[in-house]
């Protein structure tokens, strides 16, 4: 007869040749005798035995399954009643969603708006996501907490007492009660979530609660609270930026009360006086120079009359303009006399009555018309006279005005200087103080472009547990798997006890 070596010994031999069960139940009734020769310590895991191990074929895990079927079959039924019981006996949970658009352009209520508006996409994006976070925020899940009362909603706050280690080992350790409203909002953000659409700005909000009514009431809450954290995030923006101007209003108001002070102060002290924008001075100066073109005007007419009533004389005629009323009809009248006496001169002799009458007539007349010529030259005399020296006054009075004026244009070069200043002060206080009031009406208006697209409408079934057909089969599927994986385990740690080789003899 022949001997088998020990596996690592032979040189043709299969590696993988061990038997599937255990080397002394391998017997045959017509077999020779088979002798086993087991080491000491045959008991240990070796390096040489998870090699062995790692040598193993699909047949020897057949076997282990085989051999744990019934293990497994039973865990599969026992799976399949937990999973039914849990889909009975779980208290289900009713998920609702709502659908949002989220425009990151705000509404532009006003020509200039507190915000820039979104231009590029990336920065949209960043804007409605920015919203979208806000949705889910403390503050607004608290506004939420506090308007639908959870605290004291056994479903999101549980005040009876909880199990501890401390508690089940006998010791007492005292512990602080959590505060309703924090562990409500602490369970409530647990059941909230979000989802983005990536080609749209539409963002879904899926709340869960007990009863589909109850997270209908939670999901609308929520959009309440969520625009009402905008309208205020942007109120309080407005609020800031209106406290900021406001501060820096005053600052402003003082600079231009200041600089309108110093233009003031400047003319008191330089004694500029002004007039529909334009200095008195100046003023008075070009209302000077008309009066001297108009007393020149009057100087001159006066001394052509005076020369004319000096050139004609007695002798003037009556069509003479500078003549008086009165000298002009003496001399008419001595003019008529006269030639009367001519007349009667050509008749009479001197000695006759009305020759001697005639002639002291016109002697009368002639006395009479230098009397009125004399007047007349003295009222033309005195005529030019007054023209001269009303002329010698407002030049005069020119003379110095003109000192003035020049002293008064070179200060009004400053002066201009300092109303520049004061009037860009006073415009940008101007323009500052509106803008006040305009953000400050805007604090009063809601310019958030948030609007709800699709409201919460009750689930038409619950969204946990799954269905009872489910459960049974999911705990069937585990618990079989949970047999199978146990059987193999088994095997294994069995084949790691066995000895590394062994020596197999056949005898006759």
């Amino acid at each position: 007869m022949s001997a088998v070596s020990d596996i690592s010994n032979s040189s043709g031999a299969n590696p993988g040749g061990r038997p599937f069960a255990k080397g002394e139940n391998t017997q045959h009734a017509a077999s020779p005798t088979l002798v086993s020769r087991r080491p000491e310590n045959a008991d240990a895991v070796t390096m040489e035995k998870v090699g062995d191990f790692l040598e193993l074929d699909f047949r020897r895990m057949f076997v282990w399954l085989r051999k744990g079927l019934t293990v497994a079959t039973a865990l599969a039924v026992i799976g399949a009643i937990a999973g039914g019981a849990y889909a009975l006996l779980a208290t289900p949970r009713y998920t609702v969603g709502t659908d949002i658009l989220i425009d990151p352009a705000n509404l532009q209520v006003v020509a200039n708006d507190l915000y820039s508006q979104p231009g590029r996409v990336d920065t949209q994006v960043l804007n409605a996501g920015s919203k979208l976070r806000v949705l889910t925020s403390r503050n607004v899940l608290a506004r939420v907490v506090d308007e639908l009362n959870l605290g004291n909603d056994l479903e999101f706050y549980d005040p009876s007492p909880r199990l501890s280690i401390s508690g089940l080992l006998g010791i007492n350790t005292p512990v602080a009660k959590p505060d309703p409203k924090l562990a409500a909002l602490e369970s409530l953000e647990k059941r909230v979530s979000t989802t983005a659409d990536e080609k749209s700005f539409v963002a879904t909000l899926l709340v869960d609660a007990e009863t589909s009514d109850k997270a209908i009431k939670i999901s609308q809450s929520l959009v309440k609270a969520f625009l009402d954290e905008l309208a205020k995030a942007d109120a309080e923006g407005a609020s800031r930026a209106a406290a900021a101007l406001e501060d820096r209003l005053n600052q402003l108001k003082n600079a231009a009360q200041a600089a309108e002070e110093k233009v003031e102060s400047y003319k008191r002290s330089h004694n500029l006086s002004s007039s529909e924008g334009q200095l008195v001075s100046s003023q008075t100066m070009t209302q000077l120079n008309s009066q001297i073109v108009a007393a020149q005007s009057r100087l001159i007419a006066a001394q052509a009359s005076y020369d004319a009533v000096v050139a004609a004389g007695a002798n003037a005629n009556s069509s003479d303009p500078v003549a008086s009323v009165a000298l002009t009809a003496l001399r008419e009248k001595a003019h008529t006399v006269q030639q009367q006496l001519d007349a009667m001169s050509m008749t009479y002799g001197k000695r006759h009555p009305n020759i001697q009458r005639l002639t002291a007539e016109l002697g009368a007349i002639n006395t009479q018309l230098k009397t009125e010529l004399s007047r007349t030259i003295g009222t033309a005399k005195a005529t030019l006279a007054k023209a001269k020296a009303s002329m010698e006054a407002l030049n005069a009075k020119m003379s110095d005005l003109k000192g003035n004026v020049f002293t008064d244009n070179e200060s009004q070069v400053a002066l201009h200087e300092l109303e520049r200043d004061a009037t860009s002060k006073a415009a940008i206080y101007e323009s500052v103080l509106s803008r006040t009031h305009q953000i400050s009406e805007q604090e009063q208006i809601d310019t958030t472009n948030v609007r709800v697209i699709s409201s919460a409408v009750p689930p038409p079934g619950r969204s946990w547990p799954p269905r009872t057909i489910l459960m049974i089969i999911a705990g069937l599927v585990g618990g079989f798997v949970l047999g199978m994986l146990l059987a193999m385990f088994r095997g294994i740690f069995r084949d790691l006890r066995q000895p590394p080789s062994q020596t197999l003899e056949f005898r006759a």
